[in-house]
């Protein structure tokens, strides 16, 4: 490849999925960037699609398909990579020829000269799958030295502690921020230990091993640097972080220290444990004065029955009791889970269970998912499966009724005062989130009022005089920038 053609390499990063994945791909873009390739937004500039993909469930598998097969038709090289590729890798590019490459996650160190091998014409042997929990260590204490690849983590630089800067592995950031604003994700650590029997992404994620501190703290300070004022601390289990470094309170202590980072102004974290979510952390986040109070809890279900079947913990009402328990730190904490509705075994009495937990938790959004097999599973050969008509029936009576109890806990909100970071400032209005509210998926809140010269990235003191759904409407009462 000439000279000239090495400085005219442009790819287009396209990401899928959840906030870890685009985490990923800032990692990606980064490594691209230092191996010579540039960065575009427009598919028809770039030399080179990446499709970072998605492979949680269905729905994300048939999205990644799509964007592959869009992206094959602009004519471009099309390279797969991200969860999808992981967990099928040759199997996905056998029946995608649409796709240049498929590449996992031991491609991402070396991928910009991956993407040059494929520019030139070569070809790249497809990502050949297997269980990634097996690479490192069964003892969380001997995960930190082990040699592997970990997205996020450049664990692959610390043979000899040097990263492609030279410089120290656990302090030196491998990030290029591929959207602006005042809001940026953050990775603690990655994988998970437990064997949730409906979760196939400990099998392409891997083993629980969490980021070096000192990392963590240099990440979030450049992406202060860089105009960010809130952090969403994420990873798989981020109740599990600090398992592998002695420290049960490693969190809390990360938390103190991104704190005291100039800039940053909430710590949000995502991702809690139930069963792991101890009241050493409680504590922490409700005294550290930039945590917000949000919990995002991932219950799944409340039925013990169906918790046992899955391979989880607790039950409605140690579930109820947790939730009074970080409520008293902060009464207007707020709350959000997941729960996965039609498991194999549930009864109408697991039904009816659910339901009175979902009526007394208060919570202030909640995602209804119905089950369906995945791919290598325990809890695709259980018995009891049952008829996809009820399935469906019980997803749309539980949807309905959370519906229903978000909206009066977003009525409940009416008169509050709250602290609102504005994230769009245009023609049609205002729009930022409360404390509550996490980026993307709890909603928004609409300011009204006095918002003349408001800019992204300002903290208002609003009060909420009206709701719609999950999204709140609040008066400007004083601006703080």
């Amino acid at each position: 490849m000439s000279a000239a053609e090495q400085k005219t390499r442009k790819v287009s990063v396209i990401t899928l999925g959840c906030a870890r994945n685009e985490t990923d791909s800032e990692e990606l873009a980064a490594r691209l960037g230092h191996g010579g390739w540039s960065l575009t937004e427009q598919s028809d500039e770039a030399d080179v699609i990446m499709v970072n993909t998605c492979g949680f469930i269905e729905q994300a598998k048939t999205e990644s398909i799509d964007v592959i097969l869009s992206a094959s038709e602009t004519g471009k090289k099309v390279v797969a990579t991200g969860c999808m590729a992981e967990r099928y890798g040759d199997d996905l590019a056998k029946s995608m020829p649409e796709a240049d490459a498929v590449l996992g996650f031991d491609h991402y160190p070396h991928m910009a000269e991956r993407l040059d091998q494929i520019l030139a014409g070569e070809t790249i042997d497809a990502h050949r799958p297997s269980d990634r929990r097996k690479i490192l260590p069964l003892s969380p204490a001997k995960r930190q030295d082990a040699a592997a690849v970990v997205p996020g983590h450049n664990r692959e630089a610390q043979a000899d502690g040097t990263t492609l800067d030279q410089g120290p592995a656990h302090l030196t950031v491998m990030r290029h921020r591929l959207s602006k604003g005042p809001v940026a994700n953050l990775k603690i650590a990655s994988g998970c230990d437990r064997r949730c029997t409906f979760c196939a992404i400990p099998s392409f994620r891997g083993a629980f091993v969490s980021r070096h501190p000192d990392e963590i703290v240099a990440e979030a300070a450049w992406l202060a640097s860089d105009g960010v004022k809130e952090l969403n601390l994420v990873s798989e289990n981020t109740t599990s972080y600090g398992k592998d470094l002695g420290d049960p309170d490693a969190l809390a202590d990360v938390l103190r220290r991104l704190a005291d980072i100039d800039g940053i102004e909430w710590i949000r974290l995502s991702y809690l444990q139930p069963a792991e979510l101890r009241p050493s952390l409680v504590s922490a986040m409700g005294a550290i004065d930039k945590v917000v109070p949000y919990y995002d809890l991932s219950f799944q279900h409340s039925a013990p029955n169906v918790l046992r079947r899955m391979k989880r913990f607790g039950s409605t009402d140690n579930f109820l009791a947790l939730l009074d328990q970080v409520r008293e730190y902060d009464p207007a904490a707020g709350a959000r889970t997941n729960v996965i509705v039609g498991f194999p075994g549930e009864t109408e009495e697991d039904v009816a269970e659910l339901v009175r937990f979902l009526e007394n938790a208060r919570l202030d959004a909640v995602g209804v998912f119905a089950y369906s097999d995945e791919d290598g599973t325990a809890a695709a050969d259980l018995d009891g499966h049952l008829d996809q008509e009820v399935v469906d029936a019980r997803v749309e009576k539980i949807s309905g009724l959370v519906d229903e109890l978000i909206s009066q806990r977003s009525a409940d909100r009416l008169g509050e005062t709250l602290t609102v970071l504005v994230e769009s400032v245009a023609d049609d209005g205002v729009d930022g989130r409360a404390a509550h509210q996490a980026p993307e998926v709890d909603g928004t809140t609409a300011l009204v009022g006095d918002v003349d010269g408001l800019a992204e990235g300002d903290f208002v003191t609003a009060r909420v005089v009206d709701s719609y759904g999950v999204d709140l409407i609040a008066e400007v009462i004083e601006v703080s920038r």
